[in-house]
């Protein structure tokens, strides 16, 4: 049920230069899915009555990616004054004007942060009556942090940031972790007294607390469960900190639900991934986007599937895969490469150094080993020999190739396409394939052999191969 008195911020007007990247922060991948996309998803489990995403740096790359995340979520510009407290002044103007409610506010870099403990700091902000309620953590080491700093009665007194801080606050380990709730009403109150003059000249969300609590009203603190819920991410060793992390709870979270990891630390796992019960994953696979395993299917060592549909009781072994279909009870595997279009029909089978693109291959077909099948249809129960090339392109054009069912290729065969091969149909070990293949027929390209004695001694005088011919002729 919408929450219709709660309005969630989420801050993505940061420049993050400490990235490094020509991609802006925020939307650096973390687990298949954007840094905001994670805040984005844990804003919408609270179902407040709007989401609205503030941009600055790389607006229009940043607010095509959030309206694509999340299509209902209202984006707004921030103008040229810099900090947070402008962030959200900016989407404070962006509500409904008859907006009566709390105003929860987030950071778009803090993707570990979850639904629950935002539920948690809104329920003790409500029961408090308070005007915000700030969301802290207590760290062994809080050097640069800002500090929360408690009265006697152990309410929240102010934030003081680490360059003004005494000796004594410093000591301080709770921390302000960025995330904050306010009534609306003194929150806009306050924001219009925020002055930039400071040292950065930013207009701080942290100078509105002092405010609040000036004017006599109620501010409190609530420590997070765990100092890992608001870590944020500002480089590229915390966004490995926070895969790690991410990763560990994604896959325990599939090993409760039933599925059979035995190496945790190896397996990687997006969160928009979909395990089956009794689906086993095997060390050093990583599954990412779209992909689904089915019950039974067992998928590595060494597997790297991406957007791919796994079949039940189907075996992948050491494969790449993209935007592939794996049937039930199909084998793909060892070192194949499944480029994306590729099918696999039940109890087909991608064998050993095998490259498909495009291609779908029924039911209980193979192609066992040391093959390129490209832009190809092969019907059901047919074999394609070892060393087969279908020969899609020729230089301008992609042409298909379309193999019947019961089919028998010899080994070695090319098929220049476009041509048609019939069911029933078999071709001859070296076989180059230029013109259909009618059903039942058999398909050759044989030159008579010819043998021309005495060649090697001749032409190759003095070489250890002449030596050993001469002496074989000998015998």
């Amino acid at each position: 049920m919408t929450d219709q008195h709660l309005v969630v911020v989420v801050l993505a007007a940061g420049q993050g230069t400490r990235m490094k990247s020509r991609t802006p922060k925020v939307l650096h991948p973390l687990a298949g899915v954007p840094l905001i996309g994670h805040v984005l998803a844990t804003a919408r489990a609270l179902e407040p009555a709007h989401v609205v995403a503030v941009v600055r740096h790389e607006r229009d790359t940043v607010a095509a990616a959030i309206l694509q995340l999340d299509a209902d979520a209202i984006v707004v510009d921030q103008d040229e004054i810099p900090g947070t407290g402008r962030a959200v002044e900016a989407a404070l103007d962006a509500l409904p004007a008859d907006f009566a409610g709390d105003v929860l506010v987030v950071s778009g870099d803090v993707p570990l942060l979850d639904a629950e403990t935002l539920a948690e700091l809104v329920a003790e902000h409500r029961a408090r009556a308070a005007a915000a309620t700030v969301l802290s953590a207590v760290l062994d080491d809080a050097t640069g942090y800002g500090r929360i700093v408690r009265s006697a009665s152990g309410d929240l007194d102010r934030i003081v940031e680490q360059k003004d801080a005494s000796d004594d606050e410093r000591a301080l380990t709770e921390i302000n972790s960025g995330t904050y709730v306010f009534r609306v009403e003194p929150l806009r109150s306050s924001l219009a007294l925020v002055s930039t003059d400071n040292a950065a000249q930013e207009k701080y969300l942290t100078d509105v607390i002092g405010l609040l609590r000036g004017d006599g009203h109620g501010v409190a603190a609530l420590p997070a469960g765990q100092s890992w819920l608001v870590a944020g991410v500002n480089d590229r060793v915390q966004l490995a900190d926070a895969a790690l992390r991410l990763n560990q709870m994604i896959v325990r979270g599939w090993q409760l639900a039933g599925v059979t990891i035995s190496d945790p630390a190896s397996v990687w796992i997006d969160r928009t991934v979909t395990l089956e019960a009794d689906s086993e994953v095997l060390p050093g696979t990583q599954l990412k986007g779209a992909t689904t395993i089915a019950a039974g299917a067992v998928v590595g060592p060494d597997t790297t599937l991406t957007d791919t549909e796994v079949g039940e009781g189907a075996r992948v072994s050491r494969t790449d895969a993209t935007l592939a279909v794996i049937g039930a009870r199909a084998s793909v595997g060892p070192f194949a490469y499944l480029r994306p279009g590729t099918v696999v029909g039940e109890k087909g089978k991608i064998g050993t150094f095998v490259e498909t693109k495009n291609t779908t291959l029924g039911a209980g077909s193979k192609v066992p080993h040391l093959s390129y099948v490209g832009d190809t249809t092969v019907g059901e129960g047919s074999n394609i020999g070892a060393g087969t090339i279908t020969a899609n392109y020729d230089g301008v054009n992609k042409h298909k190739t379309v193999i019947g069912s019961h089919v028998r290729t010899g080994s070695h065969n090319v098929f220049v396409a476009p041509v048609r091969i019939g069911d029933g149909a078999y071709s001859g070990a070296g076989t180059v394939i230029r013109k259909d293949v009618g059903p039942g027929e058999l398909a050759v390209t044989v030159a008579p052999q010819r043998n021309i004695a005495g060649w090697v001694e001749k032409n190759r005088p003095g070489t250890a191969a002449a030596e050993a011919a001469a002496d074989a002729t000998d015998d």
